[in-house]
């Protein structure tokens, strides 16, 4: 039996009902609480796993060679907001200001800092970014502009507060006062999308070192009929030539903003 870590996904959920060689830890809902005890601990066989959680993590030697499949993948525009209450925030505005996010390599908030930097002029070294915790990797170390907030300080009620200007979240806030940073975010996603011919992946899927590649096969093949299980989702793709591009973007992404030492081939994250 391969221990596994998977989420709550269209495709995993398919995933979770082969069970004949899986030990499925129990997740409610995400699985990135379970992304520590995979990259520091290595307890698990399979897992679900950030791309920029295991690209940082693959800089440090983790014993861990990704499939080509994506479980989850989404245009990060909309998930950074700010209290209108307090008033306006464009994008341009962010130099100086506070942002807040659950952890400086989360995979949204590389994204985000990468899509200001590139189509909004913003030198993010010029932003202060109050963190929550610390990275899934226990060797990253945070830059020095960025801050950790007071234990117990949650961040969007330190939003409501006006203790930060902006925040990158996890899922779009329901309060009406908070708005997305980006205007008309959906329609920004799309012309990023156009410009990079590629998405933002955020889940894909990694097998322990250890395992045999004739099972690691076995894996990605449940994994793609899971799919097709799951009626096919849009903007999750599988295979190595329909996720080249996708992840030659994510890695680049990464190492403008230095999380990593190298632009790593598309390769070396297979291997």
């Amino acid at each position: 039996m391969l221990k596994t870590l998977m989420g709550d996904h269209a495709v995993t959920k398919q995933f979770k009902t082969r069970t004949g060689k899986f030990d499925f830890v129990e997740v409610k809902g995400s699985a990135a609480p379970f992304f520590k005890r995979v990259v520091r601990d290595h307890e698990f066989e399979v897992a679900e796993m950030a791309i920029m959680t295991y690209v940082i993590a693959k800089a440090f030697g983790t014993p861990y060679r990704m499939l080509p499949f994506a479980v989850l993948a989404r245009f990060q525009h909309p998930f950074l907001v700010y209290n209108a209450a307090r008033g306006a925030l464009a994008p341009e505005d962010l130099h100086g200001k506070r942002v807040g996010v659950r952890a400086y390599s989360v995979t949204t908030g590389v994204w985000i800092r990468g899509i200001l930097a590139e189509d909004h002029g913003i030198d993010i070294n010029r932003v202060k970014w109050v963190t929550f915790e610390d990275s899934h990797v226990a060797q990253f170390r945070d830059p020095p502009n960025a801050e950790r907030a007071p234990a117990g300080k949650e961040i969007g009620a330190m939003l409501l507060a006006g203790e930060l200007d902006a925040a990158i979240m996890p899922a779009v806030p329901t309060d009406p006062n908070v708005k997305p940073v980006i205007p008309d975010p959906e329609a920004a996603g799309k012309r990023w999308g156009e410009k990079h011919r590629a998405i933002q992946l955020n889940h894909l899927v990694v097998v322990k070192n250890s395992v045999p590649q004739k099972t690691a096969d076995e894996v990605y093949q449940l994994l793609v009929e899971s799919k097709k299980a799951a009626g096919d989702p849009p903007m999750l793709p599988h295979g190595l030539e329909a996720n080249r591009h996708n992840l030659e973007v994510a890695i680049d992404c990464a190492y403008k903003q230095k999380l990593i030492p190298k632009r790593f081939t598309v390769e070396e994250l297979l291997r």
